[in-house]
């Protein structure tokens, strides 16, 4: 049997499930996830037909960027979903998902971009971009 998540927005208007396996979280400290996010976001990766949203209106896209667009929830703007159109993964918030969440950091992207205002001190691995 597959292993089930579950997640959704603050206000419940968008919920998921993905069934299967997922990828170890990416902690991405790039200036767009930053802007969204408050901070850098941590995301971790589906395949798109793992994904099952359920959304009562709220669920809106926003293009980032000339190849990618970020899902989030319009009533209470909670950041949940990036995809892009040159690469096959679903990224799904990773803070999104209902514990226990059964996935665990595995990698820091785009470091180079990173605030001035926190330190990375642990030992996974770390890109200057992807």
């Amino acid at each position: 049997m597959s292993e089930k998540r579950r997640g959704g927005c603050l206000c419940g208007d968008v919920t998921y499930e993905i069934s299967g396996n997922v990828s170890d979280a990416i902690a991405c400290h790039c200036r767009q996830c930053a802007k969204t996010s408050g901070h850098f976001a941590v995301n971790f990766t589906c395949a798109p037909d793992q994904i099952e949203i359920a959304d009562r209106g709220s669920l809106t896209w926003f293009r980032s960027s000339d190849d990618a667009e970020r899902g989030f929830c319009n009533r209470c703007g909670s950041s949940l979903f990036w995809r892009s159109e040159s690469e096959p993964d679903f990224y799904v918030a990773a803070g999104s998902l209902t514990p226990p969440t059964g996935i665990q950091l595995g990698q820091h992207i785009f470091v180079g971009s990173k605030s001035d205002y926190y330190g990375l001190d642990d030992d996974l691995p770390k890109s200057e971009t992807v």
